[in-house]
């Protein structure tokens, strides 16, 4: 991402922060990595108080403030027990917010993931959809989230259809129909009463040296079955190694407990739509390779699907 810096940030805005903070910032370290074209800034203040601190206007892009207004109201809504970075502030200068966010000493996974540390945010995932989510917490429900993604389906013109790896753009011609229906058939196996994360990837995961697991970036927290994290954290590890046995994962974890593998395969149809329809759209502001990744995406998640369809 051509990612903003904190000096490029609205003097207001900045002040704004400062504020929240209760006292100037003397340094501030950009972070790399990530989707979001603001700013994504550990910062200092002048008594030595650290603070992560993201930001965003319509003119960088014209997305990201909303998205960063709901990942506000989202985690500042989560029960404590949650594994998350607590949410300090969250403030707007006209056309600008920003996220006052609990800076954590912590590192993302390793990619390709390795076994130690993708059984860590394994048992973490299972931790946290063990018990309901109270139903004051302001989630979307997850059935409305993904109720697009048969729509994205519908909307890609078959004769247009680019060229993938292994013979899967011949496979989306051949079953497109079904995977539309998968996709939609999936909004109903989602329904349940569990907190999701919804973006589980390596970037969106942080690892303490205790072995802590934490997730953040949260504009798109909902409440559904508690199997549906883990098996989009699977797309992540499998992207990353393509050889991964993730089926074994499946078979062994108990997160997975419960998951109809039929409802499994129909989430995945759906998120495989999700990928490759978003894929094909323009390129947004200042995220030039935000495409080519979800297009890579759809060749992971589809050569699954029709492993899955296959036996």
């Amino acid at each position: 991402m051509s990612r903003i810096r904190w000096d490029e940030i609205p003097p207001a805005l900045r002040a704004a922060i400062e504020d929240v903070l209760g006292e100037p910032v003397v340094a501030a370290h950009s972070q790399p990595g990530g989707y979001s074209p603001g700013s994504a800034d550990r910062v200092v203040t002048a008594s030595g108080r650290r603070a992560f601190v993201k930001s965003a206007g319509l003119s960088v892009n014209p997305e990201t403030p909303g998205i960063h207004r709901a990942e506000a109201a989202v985690t500042a809504s989560l029960p404590e027990a949650v594994p998350a970075p607590a949410l300090i502030g969250f403030v707007e200068h006209e056309d600008w917010v920003a996220l006052v966010l609990e800076d954590v000493e912590a590192r993302h996974p390793s990619t390709p993931w390795q076994p130690r540390e993708l059984q860590a945010v394994l048992d973490a995932l299972h931790a946290m959809g063990s018990a309901p989510l109270p139903a004051e917490v302001a989630v979307t429900e997850l059935p409305d989230a993904i109720a697009g993604d048969a729509g994205h389906w519908r909307s890609i013109d078959m004769s247009a259809m680019p060229a993938l790896p292994r013979g899967l753009d011949d496979f989306v011609r051949e079953h497109h129909g079904e995977l539309t229906d998968a996709a939609a058939r999936a909004v109903e196996d989602v329904r349940g009463d569990r907190l999701v994360h919804f973006d589980t990837r390596a970037d969106n995961i942080l690892l303490r040296d205790d072995g802590t697991v934490l997730l953040v970036d949260w504009p798109w927290g909902a409440r559904g079955v508690p199997w549906f994290d883990a098996l989009s954290l699977l797309i992540n590890v499998r992207y990353y190694d393509p050889g991964a046995d993730i089926e074994r994962l499946v078979t062994a974890h108990p997160v997975f407990e419960g998951m109809p593998a039929d409802a499994a395969t129909r989430v995945l149809a759906g998120f495989a739509g999700l990928f490759l329809g978003s894929s094909l759209r323009p390129a947004p502001p200042r995220m030039p390779t935000l495409r080519r990744f979800q297009r890579d995406q759809a060749v992971v998640t589809l050569d699954w699907v029709r492993e899955r369809w296959e036996g």
